[in-house]
Parts: structure tokens; sequence; C-alpha cells
């Protein structure tokens, strides 16, 4: 057996075979920790080793021949042998088949429960063979089209096969029959059903799905870009078994309805690992659940490529390089403000540092991070974490959120005792974030001379670049935005007519729009005086200070979002 250098399969058995240079896995592991992409695909992009290297090392590894694709022929009754959304949720492509087995190529390290639960899902035997990941995506492509019509399909499969579960499938009926609950949860139909769903989100680039039972109806929902999306809706009675199998493969309770729920589900999707975080919610007409798509190839965590103006990415890279002090970001739900301080704890995870989090519940996991997940049920609570903190010899302190008086004043003790703080607040403007910690009772002369800078931000969608129409404003227009003629110099804004690649909506992904307040010695001294939000603001502006409404203008004008974008969110 060979030895474990890496922890990372692919990279042990190449560094085996003597096709990697062992010196060059840190630069691998790094990249493939900021993208999720498989470590062979990172390696073979950094020039590590050749595309043929890394299928030698794979197939050498499980045993399995090299076949070549392009030049394969692949009969209908072979394809047949696996649905078009198994074969694009595994990566895989079928190139033989009889009564009891399938032959499938793959171009990535399968571990056995992975094929085990491809076998599950076939009801055959898998057998493999390895082929290049262009091959296979082009395979896939060419055999199985354009995604097919497989959710009514599998929705129907679904019925057939739990139909003899009758009664016992209504949200409300036999819940003590537990095994038949699970059994239906771990059905094959149910399984493939839900394979599906996260498969679509993550193509979809949905940052939350949402399975929602209703009196006569249960919806499954995907928001993309903010806005939410329904899909075709399975019927009321496959609700429990649906949701029961969300809660098996994230380790949750199938037993416990009557509270809410918090667990993860780690899956390979498309050749890379996704994260989901997923929460449930015990309603009248059963749980509601709802997952995270924590997707790091979808979100950059790089603090160059979060979208921050210069002005703003230079004055913030300074105050996060400072000894001490606290930085807060503030913004609604879903403005980024997670992204953003994880951004600034990757650029600050050297050896030299040693950084805590305490978060509710963690959302990446970083390597070099002591990340800890509060527990407010079993008495983990922000507060007695943070004074765990100041015992563990940190640099860098980061909380989830500052919640109340106690929160507030050990992060201000962690600052005065000369560590580096970042936190978020949920408040609608930079300044406001000042006032919302003195109506928490802070001192203000605490806060004067602990906070650094306050960091507002929000999400706007991104014009979709493929239907981006110009048009001139009109004065209506150019008034709501408070803008005059000679500002906008003639130049066009712009809105997305609709098409198909954008699902008909005019937007494409969305950039963040941002204020950044640092607090120098005239902010300190209104803020030691008490004075409300809107003096601080307007003295803030006069330092210099963006508003989001005028950052937001800045995107109009550069042809990013639209006016019903930034009129929306500032």
């Amino acid at each position: 057996m060979s030895e474990q250098v890496t922890n990372d399969l692919f990279l042990d058995e190449a560094i085996r075979a003597g096709v990697l240079d062992p010196s060059l896995v840190q630069d691998i592991l790094d990249e493939h920790e900021r993208t999720s992409k498989p470590t062979r695909t990172v390696a073979v992009e950094l020039g590590a080793l050749t595309e043929d290297q890394a299928v030698q090392v794979i197939g050498d590894f499980l045993a399995a021949e090299r076949v070549d694709l392009d030049h394969m022929t692949i009969s209908a009754d072979v394809l047949a042998a696996i649905p078009g959304n198994v074969a694009r949720m595994y990566n895989i492509c079928p190139i033989a088949a009889d009564s009891s087995s399938v032959t499938v190529a793959v171009c990535d390290m399968m571990t056995p429960a992975t094929i085990d639960e491809i076998s599950f899902v076939l009801s055959k035997d898998v057998l493999l063979a390895v082929a290049t990941a262009d091959e296979v995506v082009a395979a896939i492509t060419r055999y199985y089209g354009a995604e097919d019509e497989s959710m009514k399909d599998v929705i129907a499969d679904m019925e057939a096969d739990l139909e003899g579960a009758g009664d016992l499938m209504e949200s409300g009926a036999k819940m003590e029959d537990l095994a038949s609950v699970e059994a239906a949860a771990n059905s094959r139909p149910v399984v493939r059903f839900v394979n599906l769903v996260l498969y679509q989100a993550v193509q979809d680039r949905a940052s939350d799905i949402h399975f929602e039972p209703f009196e006569d109806q249960f919806k499954i929902r995907y928001r993309v870009d903010g806005a939410l999306y329904e899909m075709a809706p399975p019927p009321k009675n496959l609700a429990l078994p649906i949701i029961s199998r969300l809660k098996v493969i994230s380790g949750l309770n199938i037993a416990e309805r009557r509270v809410p729920q918090d667990g993860r589900i780690q899956l390979p999707i498309s050749g890379r690992m996704i994260d989901f975080r997923v929460s449930t919610l015990p309603t009248q007409f059963g749980e509601s659940v709802v997952l995270r798509v924590l997707d790091r190839s979808v979100v950059s965590l790089d603090l160059e490529n979060i979208g921050m103006p210069d002005d703003i990415y230079h004055d913030f890279c300074e105050d996060i390089d400072k000894p001490n002090g606290i930085v807060v970001v503030t913004g609604p739900t879903g403005s980024g403000k997670t992204t953003t301080l994880y951004s600034a704890l990757r650029r600050l995870n050297t050896i030299e540092n040693k950084l805590l989090t305490a978060e509710e519940p963690v959302e990446y996991d970083i390597d070099g991070i002591v990340q800890v997940p509060i527990n407010e049920a079993i008495g983990v609570t922000f507060g007695k974490v943070l004074r765990a903190f100041l015992r563990q010899d940190p640099d860098i302190i980061m909380v989830g959120e500052i919640r109340d008086l106690e929160t507030a004043e050990i992060a201000i003790q962690a600052s005065l005792t000369g560590h580096l703080v970042f936190s978020t607040l949920h408040t609608n403007d930079a300044a406001g974030a000042v006032t919302r910690l003195i109506d928490m009772n802070v001192e203000p002369f605490l806060i004067a001379s602990t906070l650094e800078a306050v960091l507002g931000q929000r999400l706007v969608r991104t014009i979709c670049n493929n239907c981006k129409t110009p048009y001139t404003p009109t004065p209506e227009i150019l008034q709501q935005l408070g803008l005059t003629e000679k500002q906008v110099g003639g130049r066009p804004f712009y809105y997305g007519a609709g098409c198909s690649y954008c699902n008909q909506t005019g937007y494409k992904g969305r950039r963040g729009i941002y204020e950044y307040l640092r607090v120098k010695d005239p902010i300190r001294d209104l803020i030691n005086q008490r004075k409300p939000t809107l003096v601080i603001r307007d003295k803030a502006v006069e330092m210099g200070m963006r508003t989001l409404r005028e950052d937001g203008i800045r995107c109009i004008l550069d042809g990013y979002t639209t006016v019903e974008e930034v009129l929306k969110y500032t």
C-alpha cells in the first residue's frame, strides 16, 4: 500500500507513479481549495502533469482499461442503460451493458461509496473504464444532447414505484411507520429525483433550493441571482419521501418532525464537490426544507475578484492589514457579507497568523483557519465561544454576527487587547452600524476607539451579455436617480431583452455595490457625541465616502446593471 503524502487520493497515486513532482502539490491543493475543481483537473491545468498521465494514474488505481471515446460508437441499447441525468450527475458515459452490469467510462477517481450509489441507482453492477475529461463531457453531450425532459420521467417513475405505499405517503399519515418512510426515502426513483433536483440547481447556478409542502401541493423553487423560480412540482403525496431523503443524506433525524434541524450534504456533481447547507422547519403541512448551495466554482473567495471599486479595495486591504481594531460588514441577509469576510480571511491566512472564526453555521471550510460552529441549543453561543477564543492566542478573529451586548463587548475587548476582529451587522447602510451598536448599549467611547471601518454592501443582478440592449434614459429616469443629462454625458443605459441563455430574465449573475466608511477623527467625535445616523453619514460623504446609490449609478453608467436593480436595492 502506498504511503499517504497529501491526503488526496489522486495526488498520492500520481506521486507514487513518479509522474508528479511533490514540490508542486501545495500549489495544486491551494487552487483546488479556491475553485473546488478536482485535483486532477487542477494538476493538468497548472501543467504539473499531462492529461494522458492523469488518465494513466486513474486507470492504474481503478484497475480500469483506457478507452478512446472520441472514436467509439455507442449503441442505443447501451445508452438506454443509463438515463441522461445520471450520466451528467456523475460525469460518466456507458460503453457496454448487459442484463446485469454496465461498463462506464470515468475521468476521475471514484470512491467505493460513489460506485455503490451509481450501482444502486441503475440496479446493475458497475464496471469501470477510463477516458480523458474532454472525451467524457463530449460523449455525454453527443449522445444525450441538451438537458432532457427527465424530470417528468423521474416523477412518473417515482409515483409508480411508491404507488403501493398509498396513504402512508400523505405527510400527516402513519408517521410512526418509520421503516416504511425510510424505505420510501431510499427507493431508487426518490434517490434519482433528489439527485436530479440538486444537479439541476447546480447547473442553473442557484444559491438556494426550497422544498415547500402546502395543503394541496408540494413546491420546489430555486433562487437564481436573488430571484425565485418554480420548477415542475412533484405530486403532493411524494413530499414525505423526498424530504425524508434529504434528511437521510444530510444526517438528520427523520423521526423528529416537530423541531427545526440543521445539517450538511457534500456531493460530487458533474465532477466537482458541492456543499449544501440544510435547514428544516416544521409547518402545518409537513416539513419545509431549504438547501443553501455552496459552490466554490461560482463564488470567488479572492478579494480582488468580488467586484469592489479600486479605491474601496485599496482602503479595505489597508484596514484589514492593521494589527488590531474592528472591521464590520453590513447589509441585509443574502447581500454577500460572508463572502466578503471569507475573502478577507483568505488574504490574511498565512503561516504567521492564527485565525479563528465563530459562525452559525460554518459555510466554507478553509484550510489553516480554525472554524467553530455556533450551537445555541447546547449553549455554544457567540459570547461563550469568543471568550474561549481569547485564551487560544489568536491574531485575527471573525464573529459571524454581533447580535447582542455581550458579543459586542467581547469583540471590543478583543480589539483593545491587540486582535483584529471581523464581524457583520444587519443594518441598511454603513453609518447605521454605529447607531446599531449604541442601541445595544455599547459605550460610544468604546466604539470610537475600536471601530476602524464599516463596509456596506448589496448584490445587484448584472445584465445578460447575450441580450444586452442600449437605450437612452428619459428625463424621468434621470430624475429618479438624481442625475443630470450633463452627468450622463450622452452615455447609453442598458437592459436585458431576455434570451434562452438567461431564461428570458435579462439578467445573468450578480455583482456587489459598496459604500465604505473609514472611522477617522471627525467621525469619532460624532460617535462620542451620540449623533444620529444621518449626521454621521453626511460627515462621511463630506470626507469622500460614495453612498450605495452612487456606486449603483456607477454600475449603471458602466453598463453592468439596470436602473430598476439600483432603485430596488438602494
